[in-house]
């Protein structure tokens, strides 16, 4: 499927209209003149369309007819009645139903679809504008119906085209932007790069510039990723329409140089004459006479054959006068001027296009003191400027007659709706019948529904106390397994916790009791001392923990605390911190398993740090990151390698105890350089 590209001359803008167009059609390029709004009736050109297709329409279409299967005959007249809508209308239209009504009959929904689409291409190139949005909302509800997502975004785009064409941006402007959304689910990103050029333009139409520009950028991205450059060419100048308008030339300038390189290196001759005349008015504006006159020049300056733009011509001619009586050239000027005079001899239809190239003959005149011509070119641009406000006067008497006619068409309706009211009291009195008995139904239907949820809420009530016998049954079994910690808790205090007071009391005993003089035996007792008043702190933390469901943070901390105070008596060359943020949650709360862990790592930590490192310093630092506490025990001791330090009790028990509780543990250490232990929980 090909997209119709639309090139205006004024501001070289690119848009796009989805047409069912015949597979053989390489590219279709429709150009307008400067001034006019994109509307299909204004097509002029069309070319590149293959030899052995343009060779003989005539010849397709009996071959169409000849077809038997009627999906292939009404796809086959669909693409014939598109080809004809360009150069004989009446032909098309017939073509067109002549292929509606086949499809009809055949029930070949698709088909109709494509040709309802191609009608209101019909009516649009015709100038029935009405008829045209009819027949593209037609399509469109067609493709909705049948889901046929295809034609769908094409008649979206069309409906967007349409309302372009009436200054209806803002409608215009959805239907793009549902055509783009569509694509962004089905489409392509050929697709995508289309509907982003086109919101682009109508930004541009709404003098938008800045919301413009980031369409057009977004469009070229897409374009320059699949090595489109006619598309790349189009996107470029479009950004420099754009950088002009916000008054930004030197970038509007690189962006039309670059576009020339691309169009040049691709060989597109109706772009790269295109671009060097947008690129001359920057140089205008600019006021770079010198290289806006060469890039003019450059402009005219087409190869044999080339099928130039007469309207865009005279508008070169017309700057270059004015140009040249910038820098007081007048007879250079009138030498331009009298070319753009030629031309519209040649092409008599431009002559509503002459009224700047009078104003700047008449200006080079004065200039020569010719005032005779002078005053001569001054009432031709009078004139010309009085025939364009006739015009325009025209055109409101017309829209003024249109308006006589809708009301016209609008009393006759209102007639009809009359007559319309009288048959539907006849039927009114019918439909009352049918609506008692549906009326009857549906109290049935009430009463049923209430009776169906009154059972549904006693089903609902039995749920309700059932959950209620469970949750008391889990509560008792709760209180039972607490009863039970608080007395396995007591023994452990009142048995184990007395007999290891009176191993530390026996030691005592022995020690002073009598004179052990062996220094070894000593030491031991000391060591057995102190291991087992360890295994009583221990203890005591265990039945600590033991005693809570939960712990908060506020009882942790203290507990950490108590025993930083003890570490602090076991040395005090050694300068202890303890350090908690004001982030931490105080009343977060904590099961005892997880309490009872982060107090031995913290214990183990600060343990290893005391028997290890030959610190002076050991901190403690608790944060808050959302829900996770982040614990860093740290010292300034010796340090360690952690890759090749062979991990002891104390670092793997605190891995493991990390782990149990869903924790992270990370060691930091390096030689001379003190250790970092982290805790993530």
């Amino acid at each position: 499927m090909l997209y119709i590209r639309f090139a205006i001359n004024q501001f070289f803008k690119k848009a796009s209209a989805n047409f069912i167009v015949p597979k053989d059609i390489s590219i279709l390029m429709l150009f307008l003149y400067p001034k006019m709004r994109i509307k299909f009736s204004s097509l002029l050109v069309l070319f590149f369309v293959s030899f052995s297709y343009s060779q003989n329409l005539d010849s397709l279409l009996t071959v169409a007819r000849s077809t038997k299967d009627d999906s292939t005959k009404i796809r086959m007249l669909n693409k014939i009645a598109f080809s004809y809508i360009f150069n004989d209308t009446d032909k098309a239209l017939q073509i067109i139903n002549e292929g509606k009504s086949l499809a009809k009959t055949a029930e070949f929904n698709f088909g109709l679809t494509e040709l309802t689409n191609t009608h209101g291409i019909y009516m649009d190139v015709t100038g029935q504008s009405d008829s045209a949005n009819y027949y593209f909302s037609r399509a469109l509800k067609l493709s909705r119906d049948y889901n046929f997502k295809s034609i769908e975004v094409m008649c979206i785009n069309n409906l967007g085209m349409f309302h372009w064409n009436r200054s209806e941006f803002d409608e215009a402007l959805r239907y793009f932007f549902e055509a783009l959304k569509m694509n962004d689910n089905d489409g392509s990103v050929h697709g995508r790069s289309v509907y982003l050029n086109n919101i682009g333009l109508i930004y541009q139409e709404m003098n938008l510039n800045e919301k413009a520009l980031k369409y057009h950028n977004e469009a070229l991205e897409i374009r320059e990723q699949l090595n489109l450059e006619t598309d790349q060419v189009a996107s470029l100048n479009n950004i420099g329409i754009n950088l002009k308008d916000l008054g930004r030339i030197d970038d509007a300038i690189m962006a039309y140089k670059k576009a020339l390189i691309i169009a040049e290196r691709s060989q597109n001759l109706i772009d790269y004459y295109r671009v060097l005349d947008n690129l001359a008015n920057a140089y205008y504006n600019n006021g770079d006479y010198n290289l806006a006159i060469e890039h003019y020049l450059k402009a005219l300056d087409k190869p044999e054959g080339f099928v130039a733009d007469e309207k865009g011509s005279l508008s070169t001619f017309s700057n270059l006068t004015s140009l040249y009586n910038e820098i007081n050239q007048p007879r250079t000027a009138l030498n331009y001027a009298n070319k753009g005079f030629d031309l519209i001899k040649k092409f008599p239809h431009i002559e509503g296009m002459s009224a700047d190239l009078n104003l700047h003959a008449a200006e080079s005149y004065y200039m020569l003191r010719d005032f005779k011509k002078a005053r001569t070119h001054t009432a031709k641009f009078i004139a010309v400027k009085d025939s364009i406000f006739s015009d325009r006067n025209a055109q409101a008497v017309a829209d003024l007659e249109v308006k006589y006619d809708t009301e016209k068409k609008e009393k006759e309706i209102l007639k009809q709706r009359a007559d319309l009211a009288e048959q539907e009291l006849t039927i009114q009195k019918k439909n009352y019948q049918v609506y008692g008995l549906l009326g009857l139904a549906f109290i049935l239907g009430v009463i049923g529904y209430l009776f169906f949820n009154q059972q549904k809420l006693k089903n609902k009530q039995l749920q309700k106390e059932n959950e209620l016998k469970d949750a008391l049954i889990k509560i008792e079994t709760q209180n039972r397994l607490q009863e039970q910690r608080l007395q396995i808790s007591r023994d452990l205090h009142d048995n184990i916790g007395a007999q290891l007071t009176f191993i530390i009391s026996s030691i005592d005993n022995l020690k002073y009791g009598f004179d052990i003089k062996d220094e070894k035996l000593t030491s031991k007792l000391n060591k057995i001392s102190e291991f087992t008043s360890e295994t009583i702190y221990e203890l005591r933390d265990t039945i600590w923990a033991m005693n809570k469901n939960e712990i908060t943070f506020e009882d942790l901390q203290s507990r950490i605390s108590n025993y930083i105070d003890k570490a602090h008596v076991y040395d005090d060359n050694i300068q202890f911190s303890f350090d908690v943020e004001d982030s931490v949650n105080q009343q977060k709360t904590l099961s005892s398993i997880e309490g009872m862990n982060i107090h031995r790592i913290i214990q183990e930590a600060i343990h290893n740090s005391l028997k290890h490192a030959s610190a002076t310093e050991i901190k403690v630092r608790i944060k808050q990151f959302k829900e996770q506490l982040k614990i860093t025990i740290s010292d300034n001791g010796n340090g360690f390698d952690v890759n090749s330090v062979k991990k002891g009790s104390g670092l793997t028990n605190m891995d493991k105890r990390a782990k149990h509780i869903g924790g992270e543990l990370a060691m930091v250490s390096e030689q001379n350089s003190g250790t970092q232990i982290i805790l993530k929980v």
